[in-house]
């Protein structure tokens, strides 16, 4: 069985195995981390799945109110350390960016630990802002630099799309995106056009790309002439979600969209592809060929209908041969019942 936590809402979901215990959607529970068990909310109950999974981490059990107190307190706490270490960093003239603030205190190494995730577009010295930090928050501080992409995962946000941003919900990690997967799935050149919330190329490309690699491959080409079930008409678009081709008619001049299997040309390239059935063999055209014939032909045979039976050959009846006791029973066409009594 598997079940889905996350530790923000609409945030990144994290699968556990749940082990005996059967949280309902909406309870704490504790997950295990690196610093200890850690709240977070049940967002998919356990549940059975087709395949087996191993190696997920098991589910410490439902939280206890001690261990919600313990959150609260740790979400105030992060919050306060958040104003100081924006306030600290203002006095101190650091070109820095507080991204995230992560409170620990349950490792056995330290009582306290606040771990601050910034970002800066070089290195910066910030061994006074440490002190100060320490000072101010009585706790251990450690600094920690992270990139565009991972402050827009620590931060969330809206993607162009209006949805979540993909790597704060459900990518695990960041694969690299060049500009030749927008140029294949006929998208604008343009920066502000592919380019998600942190600046970057859109992480979309990258797992979308092999999708339109297959369409590509199948479908036909922009101004390629096609049939379709309204007329005869070109290509000028493709739309790859719905799996269907832009057509404009010759007929008419309107567009319309058509399924790739009604427009695919040649229509025998898409029934013997992969997509058809095994049952559908490629329709091959007939051609005409000129026989020369240098002998007549054969009598036709007589076809046999299916509803009428063919009669079984009867098989000739064989003459019986007498012997020579036998003649006394002969018959007239034998020569021993002809002799002439009178010699």
């Amino acid at each position: 069985m598997v079940m889905a936590v996350s530790f923000e809402r609409y945030g990144r979901l994290y699968y556990l195995d749940p082990g005996p215990h059967r949280p309902r959607v909406g309870e704490k529970v504790l997950v295990p981390t690196d610093d200890g068990p850690e709240v977070a909310e049940c967002v998919w109950a356990p549940q059975y799945v087709t395949e087996e999974i191993g190696g997920l981490p098991l589910c410490e059990g439902v939280a206890t109110p001690a261990d919600l107190d313990r959150d609260e307190q740790n979400r105030q706490r992060r919050a306060d350390a958040r104003l100081t270490a924006k306030r600290l960093i203002r006095e101190h003239g650091l070109p820095m960016k507080v991204v995230g603030i992560d409170f620990v205190d349950r490792r056995a190494d330290v009582d306290q630990l606040v771990i601050v995730y910034f970002s800066a577009p070089h290195r910066v010295d910030f061994r006074e802002l440490v002190r100060d930090l320490a000072r101010g928050l009585r706790a251990r501080i450690e600094l920690r630099q992270v990139g565009a992409r991972d402050e827009a995962r620590l931060q969330g946000g809206i993607g162009p799309c209006g949805r979540d941003l993909c790597c704060a919900t459900f990518l695990k990690d960041f694969e690299p995106v060049s500009v030749r997967m927008a140029k294949d799935q006929d998208l604008p050149l343009n920066p502000l056009k592919i380019s998600g919330a942190c600046g970057r190329l859109m992480c979309c490309l990258k797992y979308e790309h092999p999708l339109y690699q297959e369409f590509n491959a199948k479908a036909p080409a922009t101004g390629t002439q096609v049939e379709t079930p309204a007329g005869d008409g070109v290509v000028v678009g493709h739309n790859v979600p719905s799996d269907t081709v832009v057509v404009r008619l010759a007929a008419s001049g309107r567009r319309c969209a058509c399924s790739r299997a009604d427009v695919c040309s040649p229509r025998q390239q898409y029934e013997a592809s992969d997509t058809t059935t095994p049952d559908a063999p490629p329709v091959v055209p007939a051609q005409p060929v000129e026989i020369e014939l240098s002998v007549p032909p054969a009598e036709p045979e007589v076809s046999v209908e299916a509803d009428e039976p063919a009669k079984p050959r009867r098989k000739p009846r064989r003459r019986r041969r007498l012997s020579q006791g036998e003649g006394d029973n002969a018959g007239p066409e034998s020569d021993e019942g002809t002799g002439d009594s009178s010699l």
